[in-house]
């Protein structure tokens, strides 16, 4: 699934590609979106907003479209104003004087009335987005010590969009192997040291991903990977997918592991797993 950096990046291409210009056409393929195709053509895009993985396209006539990509939502920018080529299945079309904006593939879109999107079951329930420039790790500092986040693990609670819209499974991975903390730690267990190291990994990590195109490992590192000729996947993370490859820092193996639902990876060394009686386990 995109997370918060690969969404907001689809964003300011739209935002190149459609505000403020004349719009030909706005197209949905599911039929109880079709009513709207016609008020929506006559209008303009007037700004794309992103709230953590969800989209908002504002249109100058006071509706908004909401899309999530879920796991295969892609948008695609065609500047010949012709379809992609692709298998996916075309959702949702805008096509401007210039160019067209193609979302393929999403099964969550709606249209909303702007005024009423603060009420919107998903929108109104989400947290702070990683991505805000006015978020701050002092904020997330407070919020991990709040009673309804303290006691859960981070392998949880950084998956969880209530707390912090936008993360997800390769962004909770990096954030917790920069933070030197193993995923079944929960915030009650970390010192103030700790807990104000991975407030500034959550909002770091994740504005690293969104200005380098996804690449979360440090720039001295996969600077000098990229150079010795390793491709794309093979520079761009730290801990993330490289399960059996030695740790940047102590050379230890990476190891994979399932919490939550999820594969997650972690340098053993770096990031010690907590005592059982910590965690309120039993001894065995």
């Amino acid at each position: 699934m995109p997370e918060g950096p690969e969404i907001r990046r689809a964003a300011d291409q739209l935002q190149r590609t459609i505000v403020n210009r004349p719009l030909r056409k706005v197209w949905f393929k599911f039929a109880h979106l079709q009513q709207y195709q016609k008020r929506l053509s006559s209008a303009q895009v007037s700004s794309i907003e992103t709230r953590g993985k969800a989209l908002l396209t504002h249109f100058d006539c006071g509706l908004s479209i909401y899309s999530h990509n879920q796991l295969y939502g892609v948008w695609k920018i065609s500047k010949t104003g012709k379809l992609a080529q692709t298998s996916r299945d075309l959702r949702l079309a805008i096509y401007s004087d210039k160019a067209a904006v193609l979302l393929y593939s999403a099964s969550d879109i709606e249209v909303w009335q702007t005024a009423q999107l603060e009420t919107h079951p998903f929108l109104r329930k989400l947290g702070p987005d990683a991505l805000n420039p006015k978020l701050k790790p002092k904020h997330l500092q407070t919020r991990l010590q709040e009673k309804r986040f303290a006691n859960k693990s981070l392998a949880s609670l950084l998956l969880d969009q209530h707390f912090l819209a936008g993360m997800g499974n390769y962004l909770r991975t990096e954030v917790l192997y920069y933070a030197g903390l193993h995923p079944l730690c929960k915030p009650r267990m970390l010192d103030d040291e700790q807990i104000v190291r991975l407030a500034e990994q959550l909002i770091e990590v994740t504005q690293r991903s969104y200005r380098s195109g996804g690449v979360t490992n440090e720039g001295a590192i996969s600077g000098q990977l990229e150079a010795d000729g390793l491709p794309f996947e093979g520079y761009r993370f730290a801990a993330f997918e490289r399960s059996g490859k030695p740790c940047y820092q102590c050379a230890t193996a990476i190891e994979r592991v399932e919490l939550a639902g999820r594969r997650i990876y972690l340098c053993p060394h770096c990031q010690a797993a907590p005592a059982p009686s910590q965690r309120g386990e039993a001894k065995t």
